[in-house]
């Protein structure tokens, strides 16, 4: 079952946000994942409003995230993210099996 994450932060230094930019990609694809967003622009339809950078990734289960998250290179790219921009939200959440209609209770 896929697993997605979601990442919205502001970017306080661009040059150092790059160097984690740089790396990530390989290190997602490594752990079967895709960028489905990655800083493109959106827009806020509904709740406050939001200016910072939204990336969305999917991968094939959350173990993949997991293993992702936790490969060490990716941890010494982390530094670079962390350095460089504030977290608001970094969300895991398992997809679910039924997309056609989904329990409405839900």
């Amino acid at each position: 079952m896929p697993a997605y994450v979601v990442s919205m932060m502001t970017i306080n230094d661009p040059d150092t946000y790059r160097q984690y930019t740089d790396r990530t990609p390989p290190l997602v694809k490594k752990y079967g994942g895709r960028f489905l967003t990655r800083g493109e622009p959106y827009t806020c339809v509904e709740g406050e409003a939001y200016e910072g950078r939204l990336v969305i990734l999917e991968f094939p289960s959350q173990a993949d995230v997991e293993a992702w998250y936790n490969d060490p290179e990716y941890q010494e790219a982390m530094v670079f993210r962390q350095a460089a921009s504030t977290m608001h939200y970094l969300l895991l959440q398992q997809g679910g099996g039924n997309t056609e209609n989904p329990d409405p209770k839900l």
